[in-house]
């Protein structure tokens, strides 16, 4: 039976809010809000969510709440990922947000993100028989899970998500090479698992979960003169030569320059130069030619489970 589903990603970046009707593999979506939270800014190394971030959160949810409470929604689910996972505040927030609102956020674990990203990459029809190794960056973490269209075969989060790494690496602007070697190393050191992995799981393909891929198709297609519709798409296919470029262009690029760009929402406009850095690493080190972008992610895949 058909039923109505309100979503809410709470991630350390966006705060995202899907509503829509239907049955999985036909709904059609309400309302999808995203919302530049940055709940994560100034104490995301810290374990804590700072005043400013920690009032916006719960401006968002306030809102949220309005627009949930005008449509017949017959369920609710609200996750809430790394920063709340982490924060030391991260329960006061929670418990403000059930007394003002009435909704109920449940924190998942890197394991249960994993879990939710493949999902809804596989319900956009991305995955094959063969092996892919699906990245999500966010905020907080990014997760890594290697499967096929038939089941995972591996999965991770890691705590080196976008703002993590802004706050570590990225001070200064362009980003020298100093901080891009370091962050290399980083990497190398982090990624130690997915690594090994890859070596008896040799990856077919990269697909990239929504987020920063989608800034990167944006700017790749923008600047060739194509029109570009984000909420047209499902799946798309990089060209690698066309995502080196764009990747190296953001790189080396100052704040302003990244700021005039188009195709780079707001939120994304300084965190772009570690999430293509990432994305670089990634492709090198397992030598990856094959790239897509998956639209769907994390929200995709709860109201998956939740319609099935």
């Amino acid at each position: 039976m058909s039923k109505t589903v309100a979503v809410m990603d709470l991630g350390t970046n966006t705060f995202h809010l899907l509503i829509a009707e239907g049955n999985p593999d036909a709904y059609r979506e309400i309302i999808h809000e995203h919302i530049a939270v940055k709940l994560g800014e100034g104490g995301i190394n810290k374990g804590i969510i700072m005043p400013a971030a920690y009032e916006r959160g719960i401006n968002t949810m306030l809102q949220f709440h309005q627009l949930i409470q005008k449509q017949n929604v017959d369920e609710v689910k609200a996750i809430a990922t790394s920063a709340l996972r982490s924060a030391s505040n991260g329960k006061n927030f929670m418990d403000e947000v059930a007394t003002k609102t009435g909704i109920c956020i449940e924190i998942i674990d890197g394991e249960q993100e994993a879990d939710y990203i493949y999902k809804g990459v596989k319900l956009a029809g991305s995955l094959s028989a063969q092996t892919s190794l699906i990245m999500d960056i966010g905020g907080g973490s990014v997760e890594f899970i290697l499967g096929n269209a038939n089941n995972i075969l591996w999965k991770q989060s890691f705590e080196i998500g976008a703002a993590r790494l802004m706050d570590k690496f990225h001070q200064t602007d362009p980003i020298p090479v100093t901080s891009i070697n370091a962050l290399n190393i980083y990497l190398e050191e982090q990624l130690t698992t997915l690594l090994t992995i890859a070596t008896k799981h040799p990856v077919h393909s990269l697909i990239g979960s929504s987020g920063a891929f989608e800034t990167f198709a944006e700017v790749i297609e923008l600047q060739k003169g194509n029109p570009f519709d984000l909420k047209e798409i499902k799946n798309y296919t990089f060209q690698k030569e066309d995502l080196l470029n764009a990747t190296d262009k953001l790189i080396a690029s100052s704040h302003q320059e990244r700021k005039s760009m188009e195709g780079i929402i707001s939120i994304r406009v300084d965190m772009i130069v570690v999430a293509s850095l990432i994305t670089r690493f990634v492709m090198q080190r397992l030598n990856i030619d094959k790239i897509f972008l998956s639209t769907n992610s994390l929200k995709e895949g709860v109201l998956a489970e939740i319609m099935g």
